[in-house]
């Protein structure tokens, strides 16, 4: 496997947590390969026992694939890869520059190895030059295929730097289905599956099912306009918005906290400042699969998954249903162990949400699952 690292010094969560962002050059890359630096490890400023590393991985000749090791000098427990969503990429999601909210950093504490990787097109990951044509000359980039490759190629770097110890898999919404995906075809990578507000392959209502299908025939994904989406900085957080039941929305999460992800995930497209007002175009093949599943195509089966396994849900999500969690722990009957978690009054953003709204709540049952 070839490795680019690259190393930075963090500063009090600043900007300069993204001056990663750029692309590699080749047919699907837009800019220079990064010439690889010295790997140091420097500690985080608000959490002076934080060490984090930052690394390319080559997942394919033309793609490289950007990954944060986040832990302790006190790494005793198993190492842990977050997978994003289709929003947000890993280091918005995950190791948000807001003190105290940081998902990486408390799994860290907790004693594990944490790893935030990026799928290609988001943040610093090669970013397809797809990207950068019409988006309605393509079709819908990024797809689950790809995804995992990408995902097979970090678990691989992971194992390589921890004992070939099999990894924890936390997926996110999209990231769950690509981690469930994943475990279902590389049992022998993968300790322990955690997904949160994802979907899985059932016939049920789904309230963006109309927003995504074609006008002129319903019942089919409208593919125009769908290589990719830009999203304004409103639109990264709307749906979190509506799903907050309280008119003041600062008693549900903090408000630095949804300008540094705003912030973060802005700043991750180079091109995001050419367009008024600035927007950050994401993959959309996601939301074809969305859609798919939604309507019952299954991508990967329950059954296939032989490890331990830890469905969450917040009953605010806008995303999974709660079909999705019955028909999951249904199929997982090769699993030696299946836990599912309903979190009450949480939203799809819960892990950035105050601790008492649903973030405190995850962060205990994701640690108590993984020991």
């Amino acid at each position: 496997m070839k490795i680019h690292l690259l190393s930075k010094q963090r500063f009090i969560y600043s900007t300069a947590l993204l001056s990663l962002t750029f692309g590699i050059s080749c047919g699907q890359i837009q800019t220079p390969i990064p010439k690889p630096m010295p790997s140091t490890q420097t500690q985080s400023s608000l959490q002076s026992s934080i060490q984090r590393q930052d690394t390319f991985v080559t997942s394919e000749p033309s793609i490289q694939i950007f990954v944060r090791e986040v832990k302790t000098l006190n790494t005793t427990r198993r190492p842990v890869l977050l997978l994003h969503g289709g929003g947000g990429g890993g280091v918005a999601s995950f190791d948000i520059d807001v003190p105290g909210y940081s998902v990486a950093a408390d799994l860290a504490q907790a004693g594990h190895p944490v790893y935030v990787m990026n799928v290609r097109g988001w943040e610093q990951s090669t970013r397809p030059d797809k990207l950068s044509q019409p988006s309605n000359v393509n079709p819908p980039l990024v797809t689950s295929r790809e995804a995992l490759r990408d995902i097979d190629a970090v678990i691989d770097h992971i194992r390589d730097r921890n004992a070939n110890q099999p990894v924890a898999l936390i997926g996110w919404a999209t990231g769950g289905h690509w981690a469930g995906m994943y475990t279902s075809r590389h049992n022998d990578k993968v300790s322990h599956l955690v997904m949160l507000n994802s979907l899985y392959g059932v016939n049920a209502p789904w309230e963006y099912r109309s927003t995504l299908e074609n006008p002129q025939r319903l019942g089919e994904f409208d593919r125009s306009n769908a290589a990719y989406r830009e999203v304004t900085a409103e639109g990264l957080i709307a749906n979190w918005t509506r799903a907050i039941p309280l008119p003041d929305k600062t008693q549900w999460r903090d408000p630095a906290v949804v300008q540094a992800y705003q912030r973060m995930t802005l700043e991750s497209d180079p091109t995001s400042s050419t367009r008024q007002p600035s927007s950050v175009r994401l993959p959309g093949a996601f939301r074809l699969e969305a859609y798919n599943l939604s309507k019952g195509q299954q991508y990967w089966d329950g059954a296939d998954i032989r490890v331990p396994t830890l469905y969450i849900r917040g009953d605010r999500d806008h995303w999974s249903r709660p079909q999705d969690l019955t028909a999951l722990k249904s199929d997982l009957v090769n699993a030696p162990r299946v836990e599912t978690v309903t979190i009450a009054n949480a939203t799809h953003f819960l892990f950035l949400d105050r601790p008492e709204r649903g973030r405190r709540q995850f962060l205990q049952a994701v640690t108590a699952f993984l020991q």
